[in-house]
């Protein structure tokens, strides 16, 4: 494979991700744990997620979750994670504004043929990073697109990145099929 062919590959990768321009350099470096021992455990964690990828790609136990107040850092590390695996790894990783996205699919949802293909790319992203999951009100429409998604990846062995305010214990409490999943 010729460098040309790389760099269009790369460039591929990068418009198909979705990923928001603004958000294309962050990284590790950048992230400011404050002295805050919950805020390093975070980056650590989310730095050896980067580092093992590979190694834990097609398992069953092989996503992160970052749970956390607002400000936390959350999407920060969600992205850091990502960028890295994208530019360093040659991972098509696909960005899921939770909110955004499920309002997008709904508008659609009578139409089959419209449904699947916004909702195609959640399925099946090498990695998919579903950013403010369960964040604002949810409708059950909401959680039945969800629940597809989550369904989809988890028993195809789709590792998902995810940032979200919810704990573990309120994502089973909130959906338990959902939160089982994830």
């Amino acid at each position: 494979e010729c460098e040309c062919r790389k760099k269009r590959t790369a460039r591929l990768r990068l418009k198909n991700s979705g990923i928001p321009a603004g958000m294309l350099g962050i990284g590790f470096k950048e992230f400011d744990c404050r002295k805050d021992a919950a805020l390093k455990n975070a980056w650590d964690t989310a730095v050896m997620y980067y580092k093992c990828f590979r190694d834990i790609e097609g398992s069953r136990h092989n996503s992160l979750i970052l749970c956390g107040q607002s400000g936390a850092g959350k999407t920060h590390l969600g992205m850091a994670v990502c960028n890295n695996l994208l530019n360093n790894c040659q991972v098509s990783v696909v960005y899921m504004a939770y909110r955004n996205a499920v309002t997008r699919i709904k508008q659609v949802i009578t139409y089959k043929e419209d449904y699947y293909r916004e909702i195609g790319p959640y399925c099946t992203a090498q990695l998919l990073y579903i950013d403010d999951l369960l964040k604002g009100r949810t409708t059950d429409t909401d959680l039945n697109i969800l629940y597809e998604i989550i369904n989809y990846r988890y028993m195809n062995h789709g590792p998902m990145v995810i940032s979200t305010e919810k704990m573990p214990e309120q994502l089973v409490e909130f959906d338990e099929a959902i939160g089982g999943r994830i």
